[in-house]
């Protein structure tokens, strides 16, 4: 059977065509360091599946691929309203109820491991995401501060809507990626209120030389 959310305790790295670059990586995060008392922020995401369940029950296959068939992939001069008019197909159609149910059941999970009055990350993920010749993150959407069911499902959509950024679009047609074979993973993770806690980025390596001898550590 088919999943559509996977808790993150139960994601890890093997899973980035189910999940995508960014949430397999967050799942591995969580799997091995909460155990051991580190307090990263729980979460789960859809999956891939999910995502053709949307397009699909929705019939935006076919829309979908007429639009961007008509891109002027020479000059691009008409990449701003291709992606317009492939973001309004995915927002005039509905999340499946199957999908909404596991999305509200998730969250209330969440609500009952930290309280009622949480805010939400839901962050997007490209399931072609992060391979060695291609990276695809920045180009989709994140929503912060999300809270209640209503936003939530409103946020999720409008993450699947973002894999028809401008930017996205030019992305996959310049590296040669076919736009229906890229799926969209929405991670759903505790958010990290930035006047309660503080927040950061840790590279394995310095970014701008490439030393590989230090862990660079910024914080805000």
């Amino acid at each position: 059977m088919k999943r559509l959310i996977i808790p993150f305790e139960e994601v890890g790295i093997k899973d980035v065509p189910l999940v995508g670059g960014k949430n397999a990586s967050l799942g591995e995060m969580y799997a091995n360091l909460a155990p051991m008392g580190i307090n990263i922020p729980n979460g789960f995401a859809t999956t891939a599946d999910a995502y053709w369940e949307f397009v699909n029950s929705n019939h935006l296959k076919e829309p979908l691929s007429e639009a961007l068939a008509s891109l002027d992939i020479q000059n691009f001069s008409n990449l701003h309203d291709t992606g317009l008019r492939c973001r309004e197909l995915m927002m005039s159609g509905s999340l499946p109820e199957a999908l909404k149910k596991e999305i509200k059941e998730a969250y209330s999970k969440l609500v009952i491991k930290y309280g009622k009055d949480i805010s939400l990350a839901v962050r997007s993920s490209a399931t072609a995401e992060d391979l060695p010749n291609a990276s695809f993150a920045g180009q989709q959407e994140t929503f912060l501060n999300v809270k209640g069911d209503e936003n939530l499902m409103l946020a999720c959509q409008r993450c699947f809507a973002s894999l028809f950024t401008d930017r996205a679009i030019k992305y996959r047609t310049d590296n040669g990626f076919e736009h229906m074979k890229v799926a969209l993973s929405i991670g759903v993770q505790l958010m990290v209120r930035s006047d309660l806690a503080c927040s950061g980025v840790m590279f394995t390596l310095e970014p701008d030389t490439g030393f590989e001898n230090v862990v660079f550590i910024s914080g805000a």
